[in-house]
C-alpha cells in the first residue's frame, strides 16, 4: 500500500501556510522530506525570504541542496510554523515521534512554534498508542532508566544499528525504545518518564499539532 502520491500532494497543499519572512521549523522523515523539497521550489517562485530551522542533519542536507537559508534553533526567539511527520497519532491528537532519533530537536521546535503542522499517512492514526515510545537517554543512565521504565510498566530496549552497535543521536545520547502496550494516558506517562534522572526527552509530544494532514491511498488526503 503506497501513500507516496498523497504525501507529495499534501506537501504541496501545506505550502499555503508559508508566508514571506517566516521562520520555519523543518522536521525529519519521509513527509518532512517531501515538504522541504516542495518548499525549496516554492520560495524561489515566490521570491520569499524565509529561514529554515532543521531538526536533523538528514533534513539539513536536503534543505541545503534545495537552497533554503538555514539557522539553528538557538539563533531565533520563535518559529512561525513547523512542519513535521509522526510515528503515531492517537484520538486525542497527541503524537509519538523519535523513530529517526531526532525527538529532542523536534520537541524543541514544537514548543518554539506558533503553529505546528503534522503530516502522516493513514496507517499512523490509532485510537490509543500501541507502538514503543522512543526515549532519549544519557548513556550513563541506561541501566537506571531501564529499571525505572520497568517500574512504570514498560520494557526498554536499547536501539541498535547494523552489526549490533548502539544508535547514538546527534546530541551524543542513546535511545531506549520502551514498550508500554496500549497507552491510554500519554500525557501522564510522558511526565513520569521525563521525571527519571538521565532522561533527556520522551517521544510522546505533549504539544498537540494545530493542523494534521492524513495521507490516504490513491493520492488523496484530508485535514483533521
Amino acid at each position: 500500500m503506497s501513500y507516496d502520491g498523497a504525501i507529495e500532494a499534501l506537501s504541496t497543499d501545506a505550502l499555503k501556510f508559508v508566508k514571506d519572512d517566516f521562520v520555519i521549523g523543518l522536521g525529519s522523515g519521509r513527509a518532512a522530506t517531501a515538504f522541504v523539497k516542495s518548499l525549496s521550489s516554492f520560495i524561489k517562485i515566490k521570491n520569499y525570504n524565509i529561514r529554515g530551522v532543521p531538526t536533523s542533519l538528514q533534513i539539513k542536507l536536503i534543505a541545503e541542496k534545495g537552497g533554503i537559508p538555514l539557522v539553528e534553533a538557538e539563533q531565533v526567539d520563535h518559529i512561525d510554523i513547523v512542519f513535521d511527520g509522526a510515528d503515531q497519532i492517537d484520538s486525542q491528537k497527541f503524537v509519538i515521534k523519535g523513530g529517526g532519533g531526532a525527538l529532542l530537536r523536534e520537541n524543541i521546535l514544537f514548543n518554539l512554534a506558533k503553529k505546528v503542522v503534522v503530516m502522516a499517512d493513514k496507517s499512523k492514526f490509532v485510537k490509543n498508542f500501541t507502538r514503543s515510545v522512543p526515549v532519549e537517554v544519557h548513556p550513563q543512565a541506561r541501566n537506571l532508566v531501564t529499571y525505572e521504565i520497568k517500574k512504570l510498566g514498560g520494557k526498554a530496549e536499547l536501539r541498535l544499528i547494523d552489526r549490533g552497535y548502539p544508535f547514538f543521536t546527534e546530541n551524543g545520547n542513546i535511545i531506549l525504545d520502551c514498550d508500554f502496550g496500549v497507552i491510554k494516558n500519554p500525557k501522564i506517562l510522558s511526565q513520569k518518564i521525563k521525571q527519571v534522572a538521565g532522561v533527556i526527552e520522551s517521544g510522546i509530544f505533549i504539544r498537540k499539532p494545530d493542523v494534521i494532514y492524513r495521507a490516504k491511498t490513491g493520492g488523496k488526503f484530508d485535514i483533521i
